[in-house]
């Protein structure tokens, strides 16, 4: 049979019957959401004091740390959706952190950023050998290769850097910078208007200031990547015979589509992004490879990438929220995450009025017990520990995750063994 030659030659009915993907928000009303959602966070600003929530150095810090998130959610993306677990996007970033950084200390940044992308995509390739070819339970290839990218940098590590200025065992020489740019003018201004703390207005400067200040040319490319993904995944007949073998391969091989080939592009393509969030990290991020750098980024990608039900925008917020969370360690983190309290007890009372329309009272007087308990923790304490400031980031990602549960849907084969003609 020939390979079908438009997007709408696959989409026959045993495909188009699927089920949806969860209700989508129309672009009025996500911005409606943020909106109210930013109105509350600077409502809590003017009441605690904390102006560092939403200044423009915050954003900046949290869009940095988004960044390696977002990258290590969307290759997570692309491998699911064309049916591939990939729980090694960990030790894919760790192999772009590494080859990234060996690259870049002698041959320059943007050097580095290509072959770094090319460790992660072996490590992605790697991982469709295993589970493409030879059927093996992706959870178990996805942990195998995180075990194995750990090990393989350990023992080169020492080799490549020891011996060269700045270098050691678990850390590389400096990597030259790819430098930042400012936005002159913008910059200044929305910061004069963040300082101001008004209502609403500072908290909306200090936002997009953060997204104009010192923002690094690799920043800009992940961004871009973003919409990049929807359109070649949603808008072209490639990614829709990708998005099939996710969905039903049986069905996709029956139309002529290589269920292997495009298994194949996608789990390749998914290191090599995973890759790409490792070298953000050992040539943005930090100026040089430091072994354990990566710290679970991968894992909390692939929680964005499930936050935003397999979608690149959702995936996006996920990463932006899990990314500002984050940005709470390195900028006033006690102070932060206290006034986070008050935030969280507004959100809970706002969601136990939600269940009360819903008509779900028992979900509404627990969801209230619960905003009541973390309101007393706010208003008895001036601070929280340190520990908790840490594990803010961990404990946000299993919130999100647990109430955004009902609402997901992942592609349907996603996780299943597949073998060519199995459905004759």
């Amino acid at each position: 049979m020939t390979a079908p030659t438009t997007a709408t030659d696959v989409n026959q009915p045993s495909l188009e019957h699927a089920p949806p993907t969860g209700r989508r928000m129309s672009w009025p009303v996500l911005a409606l959401v943020v909106a109210g959602a930013l109105a509350l966070v600077s409502i809590v600003r003017l009441i605690t004091g904390a102006d560092g929530i939403t200044n423009v150095s915050q954003m900046s810090t949290a869009l940095q740390l988004a960044v390696p998130i977002g990258l290590a959610g969307l290759g997570g993306l692309w491998a699911e959706r064309a049916g591939v677990v990939n729980i090694g996007l960990e030790g894919m970033m760790i192999m772009g952190t590494w080859f990234g950084a060996w690259a870049g200390f002698q041959w320059g940044p943007w050097t580095g950023i290509l072959v770094g992308l090319i460790g992660g995509a072996l490590g992605g390739l790697l991982h469709a050998i295993v589970t493409v070819t030879f059927n093996v339970n992706h959870i178990v290839s996805g942990v195998a290769i995180n075990i194995l990218a750990l090990g393989a940098t350990r023992y080169l590590a020492p080799l490549a850097f020891e011996g060269h200025q700045g270098g050691s065992a678990k850390q590389s020489p400096a990597v030259e910078s790819l430098g930042h740019f400012t936005v002159p003018g913008l910059s200044d201004a929305l910061s004069d208007l963040n300082a101001k703390g008004w209502f609403f207005v500072s908290d909306v400067a200090g936002l997009l200031g953060g997204l104009v200040t010192n923002v690094s040319w690799l920043t800009l490319i992940a961004v871009a990547l973003i919409p990049a993904t929807w359109w070649i995944l949603w808008r072209t007949a490639f990614g829709l015979r990708l998005r099939s073998c996710g969905e039903n391969p049986v069905a996709a091989e029956s139309l002529g589509v290589n269920v292997y080939k495009y298994k194949y592009i996608a789990v390749v393509i998914s290191g090599a992004l995973a890759g790409l969030g490792g070298v953000f990290l050992s040539i943005v991020a930090n100026p040089f490879y430091l072994e354990g750098q990566v710290s679970g980024r991968g894992f909390i990608g692939l929680a964005a990438m499930i936050f935003g039900n397999w979608m690149p925008g959702g995936l996006a917020i996920g990463a932006g929220l899990f990314g500002y969370t984050d940005s709470l360690n390195l900028r006033g983190g006690s102070a932060n995450v206290h006034a986070l309290l008050l935030l969280g007890a507004l959100l809970l009372l706002i969601g136990a009025i939600w269940l009360v329309i819903r008509k779900k009272y028992v979900h509404a007087a627990v969801t209230l017990v619960i905003g009541g308990l973390v309101f007393a923790w706010y208003a008895g304490t001036n601070e929280v520990p340190n520990q908790v400031v840490a594990a803010t980031p961990y404990v946000i990602t299993l919130v999100v995750l647990a109430l955004s549960a009902q609402r997901l849907r992942m592609p349907k084969a996603n996780g299943m063994p597949y073998r060519k003609g199995q459905g004759k």
